[in-house]
């Protein structure tokens, strides 16, 4: 691919603002126009259900860059959402159309759009219910946190996956408290399997979470839910913790292959000058054998971007290969997860106890590690990240845990 005079990028976030971060740090001088949905500058995710949501943080401190954003020169267009995309293969450049009518031309684009919180089907949870919640912006964090101020009766939770178990975190932080109403088994047991989850469970038992667990929501009402077992639960705040959708729904005509995301190569390269990066691309990662992968993770989205605008600077062709690595902070214990594995791969508990919820559990697949995932143990969690990004076999990973 030829090195590239302009670039858009959509979507405004930890992605886009890294992209046109690197673009200006390896000496990128043409036009950089910059795409973001929201009215907010940049801003920082994960804090939206930590610091922001449990009140420690205003919600200024989130933001990712507080001044320094015009030495990047951007042709800045907040507010605004892209709803069409068009590649000309024969003039070399990309067109994409805002929701203003506006027109914008550059020879790439990058694509972060990224995620949005999936709700409940509207037969079970009526649209315009007041007390439901979801967590995905700083708007989101916001109105959660201010609810969570006003010291309702009840917080219910529906869903145990990361966000879920975060705000039940946090909302017992005030004192509230707190159900949780999970289908499956245990939290989060689909990537981590049933004996991980049993010991998030016991986490938040111990901090005074009820969790409900194997049981489905039938009915979402202004007063609380009816669970699929027919029990009845009042709470005056309800929040909806059921994961993220990829955000593209504009590319529908565009030509790209949609399927859980856009659809890219080794490099992240959707089409002739279209690249995606963040929680909206999904890629064959070759350190994993070419899974196809797509990742609402904090340190995909900045290595990514800056991988993509690496790319776009020197015109060579790059895979993308990162071990994959997302943090969690409940109550005081920082759960950290490398890697790629799920509830099928090998287990081996190491560096403690899953009884004392400080721990290391390796995964294996075949003859290799490929994912550890820590309760408080931040130094060793590290070093099975460079074993796995090193290919090592689960022999060697279980003599590194027993030396």
């Amino acid at each position: 691919m030829p090195a590239v005079g302009s670039v858009t990028i959509v979507g405004l976030s930890l992605a886009g603002l890294r992209c046109a971060e690197t673009l200006r740090r390896l000496g990128f001088e043409g036009p950089i126009h910059a795409i973001g949905a929201e009215p907010h500058l940049p801003y920082d995710r994960p804090p939206l259900s930590k610091e922001v949501l449990a009140g420690e943080w205003e919600p200024a401190r989130a933001m990712l860059r507080n001044e320094g954003l015009d030495e990047l020169e951007l042709d800045l267009r907040l507010g605004r959402r892209a709803v069409a995309l068009a590649v000309d293969l024969d003039r070399g450049s990309c067109t994409v159309t805002l929701d203003d009518t506006d027109v914008i031309e550059a020879d790439a684009v990058v694509i972060a759009t990224g995620a949005h919180a999936r709700r409940l089907p509207a037969a079970i949870c009526p649209p315009e219910l007041g007390n439901v919640y979801v967590l995905r912006t700083l708007d989101d964090a916001i109105a959660l946190r201010d609810a969570l101020r006003r010291g309702p009766d009840r917080v219910a939770v529906i869903g145990a996956g990361f966000i879920g178990m975060e705000v039940a975190a946090a909302s017992r932080g005030y004192g509230l408290p707190v159900t949780v109403v999970e289908a499956l088994a245990q939290p989060m047991v689909r990537g981590l399997g049933e004996r991980i989850g049993a010991a998030c469970a016991e986490l938040h038992r111990e901090h005074g979470v009820d969790l409900r667990l194997g049981v489905g929501v039938e009915r979402v009402d202004g007063r609380g839910l009816t669970l699929a077992d027919g029990a009845r639960l009042d709470a005056e705040i309800i929040v909806v913790g059921v994961g993220a959708a990829p955000s593209v729904g504009w590319l529908t005509d565009s030509g790209l292959a949609i399927d859980n995301g856009i659809v890219c190569d080794e490099t992240c390269r959707a089409a002739p000058r279209v690249y995606a990066a963040g929680d909206v691309a999904r890629w064959p990662n070759p350190l994993f054998d070419g899974e196809l992968m797509r990742l609402e993770h904090w340190t995909n989205a900045a290595e990514q971007a800056a991988h993509v605008a690496q790319q776009l600077v020197s015109g060579e062709a790059a895979d993308f290969a990162p071990v994959p690595f997302v943090w969690s902070d409940q109550y005081d214990c920082k759960i950290q997860c490398v890697g790629r594995f799920d509830s099928e791969c090998d287990l081996a508990v190491a560096h403690g106890s899953l009884e004392s919820r400080k721990f290391v559990a390796l995964f294996g697949r075949g003859e290799r590690i490929v994912g550890a995932l820590g309760f408080s143990q931040p130094r060793y969690v590290m070093q099975y990240r460079r074993l796995i990004a090193e290919r090592a076999s689960w022999a060697d990973a279980l003599a590194k845990a027993g030396s």
